[in-house]
């Protein structure tokens, strides 16, 4: 038993020299190792630094960073062209020809609540109600004329009375001159208007490349233009 414990202590012994001479590695990061630190070259030399001093070595040595990409010049939108009025034969054209520009959302199209004259009426101008109307159409009759009607109430020239509807403005102004030779002064010539069917084009957000290439394709339309857009349209 004696004999077991000695050889114990004998080997603690040693282990405790050998911890204590180095032999043994490193245990704790606050620990030294001198004879690790003897056997390098110039170990007299070493310093310690701060760790602002490290940091500013550091960026020393660092790459530069990349250069900032250039930005590239986008071409300016232009904020509205508008085209048109295309009547829709020629509108069918028009669209087929801007296919190829592939503008999408960027083009629309409306109808125009436009008229355009189909008629000439020869006319005395609405009365105040029907019984002046027809106290007006009484008059007439004293001077020889019976060819005419009142407007009913659907007639834009409610309670007028008309004294013809003639194609061109012309025939209806002939009209007119019979019937101040006739004695009646206060008929007049007006236009009757119908409902037409046009188109006019929009194009917003397009470059000053597509515009020149959408007043290209209107130029081949010679009673069409383009323009800024109205708000008014």
């Amino acid at each position: 038993m004696l004999k077991l414990i000695f050889v114990l202590l004998l080997a603690a012994n040693a282990a405790l020299f050998a911890y204590g001479a180095g032999y043994l590695g490193q245990f704790s990061g606050n620990e030294h190792e001198p004879a690790r630190l003897q056997q390098q070259h110039n170990a007299d030399k070493l310093q310690l630094i701060s760790a602002s001093q490290a940091e500013s070595a550091a960026a020393a040595v660092a790459p530069p960073p990349p250069p900032a990409p250039v930005p590239r010049d986008e071409p300016a939108a232009v904020a509205c062209l508008e085209a048109g009025n295309f009547p829709q034969a020629e509108a069918r054209k028009f669209e087929d020809r801007l296919a190829a520009l592939q503008l999408g959302d960027r083009q629309q199209r409306r109808n125009l609540p436009d008229q355009e004259i189909s008629s000439y009426i020869v006319h005395i101008p609405p009365q105040a109600s029907r019984a002046a109307a027809e106290k007006k159409a009484d008059e007439l009759r004293e001077l020889g004329i019976t060819n005419f009607f009142i407007l009913n109430e659907s007639s834009p020239l409610k309670w007028g009375i008309s004294l013809g509807v003639f194609r061109s403005e012309a025939a209806a102004q002939s009209q007119l001159a019979t019937l101040h030779k006739q004695g009646v002064q206060t008929a007049r010539v007006a236009p009757r208007y119908t409902g037409s069917k046009q188109m006019v084009y929009q194009f917003r957000d397009i470059s000053e490349d597509t515009k020149a290439r959408i007043a290209k394709i209107v130029a081949k339309f010679p009673e069409q233009e383009t323009r800024a857009c109205s708000s008014a349209r």
